[in-house]
Order: C-alpha cells, then structure tokens, then sequence
C-alpha cells in the first residue's frame, strides 16, 4: 500500500491551511451571531457536560478527596487557559471540547460506578509499565510488548473514550476523530503512529481526570503546570485505576497483564505504583539532547493550530525543564524501588530489537517464546514503512536551517 503523501513541514510551527480556514470561519460565526462562542467558564461547563446525570454520578464510586481534586484542576485549568493561553478560535473551541468531554465523561463513569461498582474493581494481574521521556522509544517497547498475546493493552479509542458501549463504537468514533485530526495535522503520523483500535498510552484516562500532561503539549499554561507539578497526584491515579479494572472488567482480558506506557507516569511514579505495588517495569533510556528536539517539535506542532503567538523559544526552554524534572522524578522514585525492573537503550533497541527485548523478558522474569515473538516480529513489519520515521528527516531540515 502506497502511503499518502504529506506537505513538506518546512518549520516546527508550520501549520496547515485547513486550520486558518476553520479560525476564520469561527470567527465570522460568532461576530455575526450565526452561533454563541464557546464559554470557557467552569460552572458554565460543568452544567453542560453534566447534563442528563445527577450530583451522585460524580461522587458514586469516588471518594470526597478525588472529587474535591477534580473541581480544583478543572478550576485552575480553566483560568490559565482564559488567561495564559492566548488560543485562536480553533484552541478555544477546542479547549470548550476537550473540557466539556472531559467532565461528562466523569459523570458518565460515575453512573456507571453506581449501576456496576463491581466493574471499577474487577481483578487484574499485575501490570507492566513502561517508563521514559517522550520521544525515547517507549512507544515501540509498548507495542512489542503489547503484541504478545499474553499481555493485553488498552485501545486508542477506548482511552479517549472511556465509558464501556453496547454495541461497541468506539473505535468508530475513534476512526473519525482521527480522520478530522489529520485533516487539521497532516504531519500527525510522523508524529506518533496511531489507530483507533490499535494499543496505544493511556493519555486519555488522564486528561479525564484533569492531570496536566496532556493540556501542557497544546497550551501555553504556565500556571496551571505550576500548580498540577505541585499537587498530589494520587487522586489522578485513583481515578485512572478504576479506569484500568473497568476495562479490563469490560473486554475480560483482567488475567493477563497490562502494559501502561504514558510519558507523564515518570513525573508521577510514586502514586502509580501505590496502585499498583506489585508492578513490573520497564525504563527506555536516549540521549536527552536527541530526545529534547523531537519534544519540542510534537509540542511546536500541537500549539501552532490552537494559538497564533507560539514561541518556539518558550518551548524549546520549557521542555528542557520539563525533560529536567522528569528525570529527576524518575530517578529518585526507582532509588526506592525493589521490585523487578528492565533497563532498555533506544539506540540497543534500534540495532538488535530482538535482542533488547530477551534481555527485557529475562529482567522481568517473563516467558519469552515463539509465539510471542512472532507477534513481535508482525508488529514491526506493520511498522516498518510507517509516517513516523519521517519525523526524524523532519528534525535533521530543521537542524540544518538553524
């Protein structure tokens, strides 16, 4: 299959015209009154996404602190996004989406958690979690291991959406949010390779509960980044275990292990493994300089169609301090670990993939047999002539033009 071609993306905050386009057509919509701007007011929001549910389904199956934790983010997310963002009509009707989905979906879990609460603690086994900066290889280690049939992994659409359906047509919907993504982002494959139904990181299930990860790659929020770093996580992480026992209740794979993989899960692996203590993890090392660039260009990339004044040097110096804190976080959280751990080198892993991934199986004391490498093996000719290796031909016209 011949893949499609894409623009040249001639800097990192080259946008494509779809987007001007659509900032435009929102713009002349509100002036005129042919529809209402989006508020971004949180008890504003908080009516309209909770519409159709009740004051219980935000507490059912919660304790008073989550739900305490979720007001507050969604507080101070919303003001620094009012306030520090600077967002175009694409980022503010963005911003009203992904806030509003967010809370409904918070509700929607809590009904569910009312109906079923057996769901929210469906037994698993231990999960397998992999660890590293963004852009070090953890997305090719997550989709080794996830091939193997005897782990299971969470879907690109059952993340971003994550209330069980019956019929199932998530990865519908999934599907089509993707289509208007790449619609808006033709450089979104080199990015990262996706599918709807296809393993993916558990982004989502934070973004729902409000943790900052996701929201910092979009807008600038320099606040709200100071006050998430700052918070507790473990009402994150509550939340995202009842997420995992749910759908792992739902699809009734709760007996093999999951593998988790999010950037974010280095900044905060403290809470994430007081839900889940009998882990087993996995850390992907790369050269932070070589990490640094393509984290700067997927941030460089999100920001420009939601926001007309991006500063690619804003970036460039917050993700050094944000590729700084994580590896201090990280490293201080595994000086306290004792359970089984794998170490993994990006450019090992680029060279003999195989090899890195016996050496994983071997640390983590797991089977390592032809069935699961055969697996292995059709995942990586499925990636083989993916979008996202020309991300790195991207970096080098970048570097070369200063």
């Amino acid at each position: 299959m011949i893949p499609p071609r894409r623009p040249a993306r001639p800097h990192p905050l080259a946008r494509a015209p779809m987007v001007d386009r659509l900032a435009r057509f929102l713009d002349t919509g509100w002036d005129k009154g042919w529809m209402p701007p989006p508020p971004l007011d949180p008890d504003e929001l908080v009516r309209r996404g909770s519409k159709g549910f009740s004051l219980e389904h935000e507490i059912a199956g919660r304790s008073e602190e989550d739900v305490e934790d979720f007001r507050l983010r969604l507080n101070a997310l919303v003001d620094a996004v009012v306030k520090e963002a600077d967002l175009n009509a694409v980022g503010k009707a963005f911003a009203y989406g992904l806030i509003t989905r967010a809370i409904q979906q918070r509700f929607a879990l809590g009904k569910l958690w009312r109906e079923q609460p057996e769901l929210a603690k469906t037994d698993i086994a231990p999960p397998i979690i992999v660890l590293g900066q963004m852009r070090s290889g953890t997305t090719r280690i997550h989709r080794l291991l996830a091939a193997d049939p005897a782990h299971s992994a969470t879907r690109f659409c059952d993340s971003w959406h994550p209330v069980p359906e019956k019929p199932d047509f998530r990865p519908l919907r999934g599907t089509f949010k993707l289509f208007m993504a790449r619609k808006l982002d033709p450089w979104l494959d080199t990015i990262h390779p996706f599918g709807a139904a296809r393993a993916d990181e558990e982004l989502g299930w934070l973004a729902s509960a409000f943790d900052h990860s996701a929201y910092e790659a979009q807008w600038r929020i320099p606040s709200y980044l100071a006050f998430s770093e700052a918070r507790d996580a473990q009402p994150i992480y509550a939340e995202f275990e009842r997420l995992l026992r749910t759908d792992a209740g739902q699809h009734g794979h709760g007996a093999r292990p999951r593998i988790l993989k999010v950037p974010q899960f280095t900044e905060d692996l403290p809470a994430l493994l007081k839900r889940f203590p009998e882990a087993r993890l996995v850390v992907s090392r790369r050269c932070s300089e070589e990490t640094w660039r393509s984290s700067v260009s997927l941030v460089a990339n999100q920001m420009v169609i939601q926001s007309d004044s991006v500063d690619l040097g804003w970036i460039e110096q917050e993700w050094r301090r944000k590729i700084a804190l994580r590896d201090q976080r990280l490293e201080a959280a595994l000086a306290d670990w004792t359970g089984p751990v794998a170490m993994i080198d990006f450019e090992h892993l680029g060279a003999d993939w195989e090899g890195e991934m016996r050496d994983l199986y071997a640390a983590l004391d797991l089977p390592f047999n032809d069935t699961g490498l055969r697996a292995m093996r059709a995942e990586m000719q499925k990636s083989e002539n993916g979008a996202h290796k020309g991300h790195a031909a991207q970096l080098d016209q970048f570097r070369d033009a200063g």
